[in-house]
């Protein structure tokens, strides 16, 4: 692993202070290093283009939030490199790393000793009078939302061809297990083992409060038609990347071929993570 790809959070002086010790850290290792060229800028370096550093690296260090490690997560996704995160956002679910154990962890990293957990990431496929106009590839979730001044839509929704049920609701969720933590629990899904392989599905504000979330094995395929006509719908990726749907649109929900892979410390402890982030057992 002598080529290593960093990419940091936008707009956010901290990871370029980062980057004025962990560079020459790098390089007196013997390690070709590639920074994402904002980044670059304000270190008065060379950078590289965010799209090309996946073509040149072995590895990915991310310094920032969860947001920026599903957005690299797609990036990356096709080159199926190892991810490190190191959290200088907020929440972290992802960015386990803290700045304080950068070094520690990065030693054992690039000493083979960090094991690496696979995560499934969905494809998602808009057809539109039969044919697919969008395709997308996601870590989190896939969401078919309607705008703020919209009224409720009505989803008709099928599991391998199979009726499911119309929803009339603000939206739908389909999740990875990776994606529970996120949209997914605001909604009122369960917490999914981040290395499961299924699929969540769960209506947002459902007009019929017996519509419950629905946890499925990762080999289906979900289908969503927007029934609604007039409206002000979209299909959002990631919370990231946004797509307009029209009457009649098909979303199509399938696990993809790809799979994010991130490292993960050996003394990581997912179940305190959770209590940490979400506040469990306190008053």
């Amino acid at each position: 692993m002598k080529k290593i790809g960093i990419i940091c959070k936008k707009g956010k002086p901290e990871p370029a202070e980062i980057l004025k010790d962990l560079l020459p850290w790098l390089r007196q290792r013997g390690h070709e290093v590639y920074i994402d060229i904002d980044t670059a800028s304000t270190l008065n370096i060379e950078g590289t283009l965010r799209s090309q550093i996946p073509s040149v690296a072995e590895i990915i260090i991310v310094l920032g939030g969860d947001g920026t490690m599903i957005s690299v997560a797609r990036l990356v996704a096709d080159k199926a490199l190892p991810i490190l995160g190191v959290n200088r956002g907020g929440l972290g679910f992802l960015t386990a790393v803290y700045q304080d154990e950068l070094y520690e962890v990065l030693e054992k990293v690039l000493a083979g000793e960090c094991s690496i957990e696979e995560r499934i990431m969905l494809t998602a496929c808009v057809f539109r009078h039969s044919e697919c106009i969008a395709e997308f590839v996601v870590m989190n979730d896939v969401v078919v939302n309607k705008g703020a001044l919209a009224r409720i839509i009505d989803l008709e929704t099928y599991i391998n061809h199979i009726y499911v049920a119309t929803f009339k609701a603000d939206g739908l969720i389909v999740s990875t297990p990776t994606g529970s933590t996120a949209y997914a629990l605001s909604a009122g899904g369960p917490i999914l083992y981040p290395t499961l392989n299924s699929i969540g599905i769960a209506p947002i504000c459902p007009h019929t409060l017996t519509n419950r979330p629905i946890i499925m094995p990762d080999n289906i395929l979900v289908e969503i038609i927007l029934k609604s006509h007039n409206e002000d719908v979209f299909l959002t990726l990631d919370g990231q990347v946004g797509f307009s749907l029209k009457q009649d649109d098909v979303v199509e929900v399938k696990k993809s071929k790809f799979k994010t892979k991130l490292f993960v410390p050996c003394e990581r402890d997912y179940f305190k993570i959770l209590r940490t982030k979400l506040k469990w057992g306190e008053r």
